[in-house]
């Protein structure tokens, strides 16, 4: 973890903050699978109320500097449920005021700790983007790689029919 970041457990008070994280990653449309007219009430449902999730939020070490704002956040929770719980699921963003600034390396790192922690064997992402190259890079930096790529499964915005790549490792 960065000497200027610090990822702790998401509070309550965190969601107005993990929402303007959340919020322009949504409506850009280019990695992730929600709608993105995605409403408020429901992308918090969506990210905070999952069984067995459990939600991360990366804020500058010197909240003055920052004025404690939430600089990216992320949640990890079992792939499936029953037989498969053993695996867990993670799910990434890096707010506006984070970018740069080794936020995502941070939360990733410290969602790899917790997931081990809590009794995870291992973690597998279903849908990242192909198109999503800083996130492919950050994934297989940390060991993750890819087993397959479902062809033209994300309508990205921009470039229209790309691939979801399901990416996994042993923790």
């Amino acid at each position: 973890m960065s000497d200027e970041i610090v990822v702790r457990e998401a509070r309550a008070e965190d969601w107005p903050g993990i929402w303007r994280a959340l919020e322009p990653a949504f409506r850009a449309g280019e990695t992730y699978t929600y709608p993105r007219d995605i409403g408020e009430a429901e992308a918090r449902a969506a990210w905070t109320a999952l069984p067995g999730a459990r939600v991360l939020v990366a804020v500058a070490a010197e909240p003055s500097r920052d004025a404690a704002a939430i600089l990216g956040t992320a949640k990890y929770l079992p792939n499936h449920p029953g037989a498969g719980s053993h695996v867990a699921n993670a799910s990434f963003v890096v707010g506006p005021d984070g970018t740069g600034r080794g936020v995502g390396r941070a939360l990733a790192a410290a969602v790899l700790d917790g997931a081990r922690a809590d009794g995870y064997l291992a973690m597998q992402f279903n849908a990242v983007v192909e198109t999503n190259e800083r996130a492919v890079r950050l994934w297989e930096s940390f060991g993750f790689e890819i087993l397959t790529t479902v062809p033209e499964a994300f309508a990205h915005p921009v470039h229209g029919l790309v691939g979801l790549h399901i990416m996994y490792r042993d923790l």
